[in-house]
Formats: C-alpha cells, sequence, structure tokens
C-alpha cells in the first residue's frame, strides 16, 4: 500500500512538472505535526495572551477564542480543498498560479514569503520574551537589543542546522512536538485548575472592556467601543492559529498528500483550538481577579503563574513550555525554506533561483533556502527592533503586516478557487472532497473573515499597517508590471509539462528515484 501510494504521489508530482527532488518520508502524522507544533498553543497562546486579558477581559477567552478558532476553521478547510487537488510544496503560490495567473501566484508568493520569513523571527523573539521571563533572572539575561537579536541569532541557527540534516530528523522532533505539545497542554490545564482559589465560571463569558486603561494601555493605547474590544481579542486565536499552510509545504515530503496534507491542516486547527481553549480557560479560572489581570499587559502569563503556582511545578513547566516553542520555530524553518525552494524553482527569485532551488543530493534538503529564510529571519528581527515608526517599535508593526500579508496570501486563492472550481482550471477536486456547493460557501466566510482581520489587524498601536500594506500592494504593482511580467514564467503549465519529463526523469536518476 505504502508502495502504491508513493507511486500516487510521484505521478501527481510529474503530472504538475515537478522532480521527486524531496525525500518522501513524512507520514500522515508526521504532516499533521508540522501544522500543529508551527501553530503551537504553548508559544502564541501564552505570548500573545494580553491581547485578550487586556481587550474584553474573560470572555476574549471563553467566547472570543472559539470563534477565532472558527475564523482560522475556515481559511484551513478552503486550503484543504485545493491541497487536495495540488499537493505541492509550492503551495499557496501554486495554487494562485493555477488558479489564476502569473501574476496572482507571483503576489501570493511573495505574500506568503515575507510572512513565514517575519513569523518565523516574531516566534523566535516570542521564545526570547518567555525566556526572559522564565529564567531571565537566572542567566542573567536583560531585554536589550544585543540579548534579543544574539538569542534569536542563536535559537535560528539551532532551527536551521536540524532542517539542513534531512527531513527524518525534523519529522522525528515535529511529531515529538506534537506529543509534547498535546501532554503539556494537559498537564498545565491540571495545574491552573488544581491552584484555582475558586471556580468563577461566570469570567469566561463576562464581558469587560479595559483598552486604553491602566496597564492595559501597553496592549491597547487607545480606548475602543465595547465590541470593538472583543473583536480586538481575536487576534489571540486568529494569530496564534495560523501556519497551518506548512502541510502543504511539506507536501511533496508526505506519503498520500492528497489525503495527509488536508486532513493534517484541517486536523491542526481542530486539536489547536480544543487544547488552547481549555488551557487558556483554566488560566482564566486561576487567576485572583480579572481586573488586575488587565493591568499586567503583556506580563499576564508570568503574573498569574507567580501568584498562584508552586515553584517547583512552575519552572518544570517553563522548562516544557520553552522546549515546546523552539520546536515551534523548528517547523517555521521547514515550512518557509520549502515555500522558498518551490517558488525559486520557477524562476521567482531574480539572481538566485538556481542556488535557492538546488537540493542536497546528501540530505535531501534545499540547503540554501533553509539558511536564507533563517538568517532574513535574523536580519528582520534585527533591523526593526533598532528602529521605531511614530514612537511604535517598528517590529510590532512589520509583524501586524506581515500576518496581515499571511492571510491576504491565504484568501487570494480561497478567492480564484471560486471561480475556477469545476472548470478548466481546476477540474478534479481531489481525494479528499468537500463538495463544489461547500467549498464555495467555505471561500466566501474566510473572505468575510479577511475583511475583519484586516479592520482588527490596524488598529492602534499598528494603524501604521494600513499604509504599510498599501504602499506593498501599490510597490508589488510597479515591480510586477515594469519588471516581473517579462521576466518570470510562473509553474509549468500544458505542454511545458510534457517538455519536462526527460529533465524530471534525469533529475530523479540523480537522487536515486526509480
Amino acid at each position: 500500500m505504502a508502495d502504491k501510494h508513493v507511486s500516487e504521489d510521484k505521478k501527481i508530482l510529474h503530472d504538475m512538472g515537478y522532480a521527486q527532488e524531496l525525500a518522501r518520508s513524512m507520514s500522515k502524522f508526521s504532516n499533521f505535526a508540522i501544522s500543529f507544533s508551527i501553530i503551537c498553543i504553548l508559544s502564541g497562546g501564552i505570548n500573545s495572551l494580553g491581547q485578550a486579558t487586556s481587550g474584553a477581559g474573560g470572555a476574549a477567552i471563553g467566547i472570543g477564542w472559539p470563534v477565532g478558532v472558527i475564523i482560522s476553521g475556515v481559511f484551513a478547510l478552503a486550503l484543504a480543498q485545493i491541497s487536495s487537488a495540488y499537493p505541492t510544496a509550492g503551495g499557496l503560490y501554486h495554487w494562485g498560479s493555477i488558479l489564476g495567473n502569473r501574476f496572482t501566484g507571483w503576489l501570493s508568493a511573495w505574500l506568503n514569503l515575507l510572512g513565514l520569513v517575519t513569523v518565523l523571527g516574531a516566534i523566535n523573539v516570542g521564545t526570547f520574551y518567555f525566556f526572559f521571563g522564565a529564567f531571565g533572572s537566572m542567566f542573567g539575561v536583560e531585554d536589550t537589543l544585543t540579548h534579543r537579536v544574539a538569542f534569536v541569532a542563536i535559537i535560528t541557527i539551532l532551527q536551521a542546522l536540524v532542517n539542513h540534516y534531512g527531513i527524518g530528523l525534523t519529522a522525528k522532533l515535529t511529531d515529538f512536538s506534537g506529543y509534547l505539545i498535546l501532554g503539556t497542554s494537559v498537564l498545565l490545564t491540571v495545574v491552573l485548575l488544581a491552584s484555582a482559589n475558586s471556580y468563577e465560571f461566570s469570567r469566561l463569558w463576562t464581558f469587560g472592556n479595559y483598552t486604553g486603561t491602566e496597564g492595559a494601555s501597553a496592549v491597547w493605547p487607545v480606548a475602543a467601543g465595547g465590541l470593538m474590544a472583543f473583536l480586538l481579542g481575536l487576534l489571540l486565536p486568529v494569530y496564534t492559529i495560523t501556519g497551518y499552510d506548512a502541510s502543504a509545504h511539506t507536501a511533496e515530503e508526505t506519503h498520500d498528500a492528497a489525503r495527509s496534507v488536508p486532513a493534517g491542516m484541517v486536523s491542526s486547527v481542530l486539536w489547536s483550538g480544543l487544547f488552547g481553549w481549555l488551557f487558556l480557560s483554566a488560566f482564566i479560572l486561576m487567576i485572583p481577579s480579572m481586573d488586575e489581570a488587565a493591568k499586567q499587559g503583556w506580563n499576564v502569563f508570568f503574573w498569574g503563574m507567580d501568584a498562584q503556582v508552586n515553584p517547583t511545578i512552575k519552572m518544570i513547566l517553563y522548562v516544557l513550555i520553552f522546549v515546546a516553542q523552539w520546536l515551534c520555530g523548528l517547523a517555521t524553518v521547514t515550512s518557509a525554506s520549502r515555500m522558498l525552494y518551490a517558488f525559486s524553482r520557477d524562476g521567482g527569485i531574480p539572481g538566485a533561483s538556481k542556488a535557492l532551488a538546488t537540493v542536497s543530493v546528501a540530505h535531501r534538503t534545499p540547503v540554501a533556502a533553509i539558511w536564507t529564510a533563517s538568517i532574513l529571519s535574523i536580519l528582520f528581527v534585527w533591523f526593526t527592533s533598532a528602529i521605531t515608526i511614530a514612537g511604535t517599535p517598528a517590529y510590532s508593526i512589520v509583524v501586524s503586516c506581515t500576518v496581515i500579508f499571511l492571510f491576504l496570501s491565504f484568501a487570494l486563492p480561497i478567492a480564484l478557487g471560486i471561480v475556477a472550481i469545476g472548470g478548466p482550471k481546476w477540474p478534479h477536486m481531489g481525494p479528499w472532497n468537500m463538495g463544489i456547493g461547500t467549498y464555495k460557501l467555505v471561500a466566501v466566510l474566510s473572505l468575510a473573515a479577511m475583511v475583519l482581520l484586516f479592520i482588527i489587524g490596524i488598529q492602534p498601536p499598528n494603524d501604521w499597517a494600513l499604509q504599510i500594506t498599501v504602499g506593498f500592494i501599490i510597490l508589488s504593482l510597479i515591480i510586477w508590471f515594469v519588471f516581473e511580467n517579462k521576466r518570470f514564467r510562473g509553474p509549468p503549465i500544458g505542454d511545458e509539462i510534457k517538455r519536462r519529463q526527460a529533465e524530471i526523469a534525469k533529475t530523479e536518476a540523480k537522487f536515486g528515484e526509480s
């Protein structure tokens, strides 16, 4: 059965005009685990908790988290359907090209690449701040530019090294990460509930509005209306539960990809949503006071743990959470590098595509793409941490922008799919099939969610995100029509696929693929 799936996987890849260069060694669970690891509720759910507690308070978790999970879920469902038809490492880029045209593919690629590289930086910055809060005093770590950049550089290099030496080791570590996140989430939930003085379940559906107030202003500096306070809190689950496109970016390394990839995307969202809601709800029940929690701003998790949890148990949990966060970055390096490799394979990076599309014969990994994505994320952290825009750290604004870019890269192929599905550009749904009508409904809901995310993503202190996003789109249009429209050909289609078959066979022979 395994050989049959390998043969089918390779045939699908050949039909899209690509050779099997990467090692196809990831199981269905491994494909799920890489998305689950990037989502990592123990990273975003903890490091960004202040977005909820300093917004609408307890209701931002009890009600807001499930709403945010549904928003991420409709994106995941729509992308899952496309991935079943086109299981390629190019993921969003390839889908944007096939379902639209060269421009939509090119734009999807750059939106997704910028999102992935900067999100990698954001994840590792979050890991730094967690380490600083948990162990900083023990190791003499301070919140300075030097310490922050040095820490991020060290852990990113380690993540790149693991990726360099093969998908086998990476898959084993992300598999372990899946179990670690699940186990630690359950343990954390139990500890938080056991540490609570009482259980005021009403906190989970009681709305507050802490925006602009003492302490909370560090997160939301401008007082907003009650509805907007709740909507701002949705950024916690939506920004946490993203990165599930990693399952698509590792499609060429996954067995039975047309079935495993969509299942991995959807299940990673469902399990992350459930376990994240459980431990975050337990945290809300544990804290001594919701009003006092709101005043803590970004430090709310450590404040709550220091106030209620046994010091020894707390340290054990901190170690487990830190390891999970590092593994989150590891999986993100994998996803970002595969996207960069796939785009370069089709000539997407002027002057550097050949090098970035090179796969190591020894390790079966895109080594140049791995190190390029990793180094760019380090440079991003260094540059944006060193400057401010209108009094706000450039880092915070740019991260907000690039998360918007990431969701725009999701929305573009989804929108194109509404028109293309059932036609010559998308004639077959794939074995993971929700039906054309259901897809169109999910796609429309995704686009509505995109509009909502854009509105709340440009609120203060990230209001500069609007100008930056508009500026990026205008710049992209200029670059495309002046330069790239003449140069960039996109993925192979039609007769070009047929012409590539001899080259594909030659390439695969080099890697021992029969």
